[in-house]
């Protein structure tokens, strides 16, 4: 008898494994599934996009009600999304004619690797020639990196041990003696570690550690929640003022700037191993993914502390940005945490490549995400792709798929 009961709760054990294991292989092949399918709409939305443009026009943002599709030269700070698209799309699903589009608009950007006026240099650079290079490695693509990283360079002001983000703004009383730094400014650091590991000069790599350290001390609350905007005394550096231009409140959690900054230390982590950047980036996912205003489809309303929530829009840009990172933070984690952070990645990706936010092909001016929200109180491209929006998307869905490969 007991033998037979053995061997009865065995079968059952057994297929209940089974069934578990069937789940998760049919779970995760539906976003397999839902992945390759907007790679092909991607695809066909870019083939769409560029045949809109000339050489030396950039997409920005498309406004179906009015101006269309509009367009920035290469000055502007988002124009290596663009080519970085193409070249990631690429690398996703073999399209060789948009990879030759996006090595001829490099001619066109090149030349803003002697550009000393804009941090901006890492979103601009490194999104489009750090992939070109990453790629198809050519000598003419290092040169012009390791320019930008001496452009970018020139910004920084060892007072403050930060790099001066705008040059001016008038708008908060910045005056001539003060220094400027957004949280965005994270971003432009993964051009600088790259430029040590090329050159073997470690300046670089310390200005981008100096930039951080700054910002953690200044940038983020005690919640981990971040300020979009801190000016400092150049004279002293000390921080004399902490805001929020693009958010809803200066005491407000603006959503893209807390999705720079979680991206912005996973990429601190990576490329020093200091673990002191891995809980800053724990933290911050913390804030994020627990907080009482994230919805369940876990894409975020524009600011955290919205007006008009649960009405508020979303900024599906965000949620790309935060669905990318989360994964790569996945993999710097162990057990249930790092469960949790891909758990939460995939939930996001599966609400931003739902019809909700995925456009149908030859519409939304060519992008593939709808419903991204760039600057709310000014009141520019609201409730409109984004082209740093797609970048991170499919960025995102690469690394969705190479973790299971």
């Amino acid at each position: 008898m007991k033998k037979l009961l053995f061997t009865v709760l065995s079968i059952l054990t057994l297929a209940g494994c089974k069934e578990k294991t069937q789940k998760e292989e049919i779970e995760k092949d539906t976003l397999d599934v839902k992945i390759d399918s907007t790679f092909q709409t991607a695809v066909k939305q870019y083939r769409y996009l560029s045949n809109q443009v000339t050489l030396g026009e950039y997409p920005k943002t498309f406004y179906k009600d009015k101006e269309g599709l509009e367009t920035s030269n290469s000055g502007w700070w988002c124009s290596g999304f663009f080519p970085g698209t193409l070249f990631y799309l690429d690398e996703a699903v073999g399209a060789q004619d948009l990879k030759e589009e996006g090595v001829a608009i490099l001619e066109d950007l090149k030349k803003e690797q002697f550009n000393t006026s804009t941090h901006d240099l890492g979103f601009m650079m490194y999104c489009s020639f750090g992939n070109a290079e990453r790629l198809a490695p050519k000598k003419e693509y290092e040169e012009i990196l390791m320019n930008s990283a001496k452009s970018l360079s020139t910004r920084y002001n060892d007072t403050v041990q930060a790099i001066r983000s705008w040059n001016s703004a008038p708008w908060n009383k910045a005056g001539e003696d003060d220094l400027v730094v957004i949280i965005d400014n994270m971003m432009n650091l993964e051009l600088l570690f790259w430029a040590t590991k090329h050159s073997g000069d470690s300046t670089y790599y310390d200005i981008a550690v100096n930039h951080a350290n700054t910002t953690i001390e200044n940038h983020f609350r005690k919640d981990y929640s971040s300020y979009h905007e801190v000016i400092y005394d150049e004279l002293t550096g000390k921080a004399k003022l902490k805001i929020t231009n693009q958010g809803a409140a200066d005491s407000s959690a603006w959503a893209r700037g807390q999705a720079w900054g979680l991206y912005g230390y996973v990429v601190m982590y990576r490329e020093t191993k200091d673990k002191k950047y891995l809980e800053q980036a724990k933290n911050i996912a913390n804030f994020l993914l627990n907080h009482p205003n994230l919805p369940k489809d876990k894409i975020p309303y524009w600011d955290f502390n919205a007006p008009k929530i649960p009405n508020a829009l979303r900024d599906s840009s965000a949620g790309a940005i935060i669905a990318s990172a989360l994964i790569e933070l996945s993999t710097y984690t162990t057990g249930e945490i790092s469960s949790k952070y891909l758990n939460d990645a995939k939930v996001m990706l599966e609400s931003l490549l739902s019809s909700e936010y995925i456009a149908e092909v030859e519409t939304n001016g060519g992008f593939i995400l709808k419903h991204g929200v760039g600057n709310m109180p000014n009141n520019t491209e609201v409730d409109t792709p984004l082209s740093y929006g797609d970048y991170y998307l499919i960025e995102a869905m690469l690394r969705y798929k190479e973790l299971n490969k």
